[in-house]
């Protein structure tokens, strides 16, 4: 099942970049080629590496701080645990029509906040890509969130309370024990929201700059010119760089924690 669901079509999208379809004439890098050659999907390409590792950065750490805090028991904690939920129920689409709403340019905030002398940043359609990192952001935050608590709520307490009663403070008992136990979870929510980063469209292209725009914007514009070739290789490309940006995190993770194992064991001696 998994070979028929994901690897045929994973094979069909190899086949069509190079070529070797029914529809295509015969063997051809041309496709690559063009991505590679072409200044305009040179910045797409860029764009899209941008707006796959930039909203996910600030997403982790947020995320991170988010979930230690709802571990406490604080007032309204339950109605809070509800509301930062909201945003997995909205779609992608939807949020970007707020945000153009509310933050364009005489939009409601900034003429909410025009009598008082004071003007907004651009949002909508900023060079930048501010508007478009806080409404991804914003849409990937209660998912990660949730992802990550559970990695913290399956570490179980003995050890935390084990570290703290061998001397270990709140912090040092984070670095050094929550985080690394917590790490195949993070691990998990860092894939999964970036490869939803990386692969969105409604969010860019309502809201995101007219130019350099993505690659995904760049590949439904091809598809609806029938460039299906064209369209394959670019998801091609973007798989590549997906997998290799994982490896790179995958391998900084392993790196930070032997690093963590070694001061502990270093500590203990």
């Amino acid at each position: 099942m998994l070979g028929l669901l994901f690897g045929t079509p994973l094979l069909w999208s190899v086949l069509g970049s190079v070529g070797i379809t029914a529809e295509a004439s015969g063997f051809t890098l041309a496709h690559y080629s063009e991505i590679f050659n072409r200044p305009t999907l040179q910045r797409a390409l860029i764009r899209s590496m941008y707006f796959g590792i930039a909203p996910v950065t600030v997403t982790l750490v947020l995320s991170i701080a988010l979930a230690l805090v709802l571990r406490r028991h604080f007032w309204g904690r339950k109605l809070f645990n509800g509301l930062y939920k909201m945003p997995i129920a909205v779609p992608g689409i939807i949020a970007a029509l707020v945000v153009l709403t509310v933050a364009e340019r005489g939009g409601f905030l900034d003429r909410a906040v025009a009598p008082f002398g004071l003007h907004l940043p651009p949002l909508v359609r900023d060079p930048r890509g501010v508007g478009v990192i806080l409404t991804t952001v914003w849409k990937q935050l209660p998912f990660m969130t949730l992802v990550i608590g559970g990695a913290f709520a399956a570490i179980p307490e003995d050890i935390v309370s084990a570290s703290r009663t061998l001397g270990a403070g709140r912090w040092r008992t984070l670095l050094h024990v929550e985080l690394p136990m917590a790490l195949p979870g993070i691990s998990a929510a860092v894939l999964l929201t970036f490869i939803g980063s990386m692969g969105a469209f409604a969010i860019p292209d309502l809201i995101g700059a007219a130019a350099p725009q993505p690659l995904t914007v760049h590949m439904v514009a091809e598809f609806g010119n029938g460039n299906l070739q064209l369209v394959y290789a670019m998801g091609m490309v973007l798989s590549v760089f997906a997998v290799a940006v994982l490896l790179g995190y995958y391998h900084l993770v392993g790196r930070a924690t032997q690093l963590l194992s070694g001061k502990a064991e270093r500590d203990d001696d």
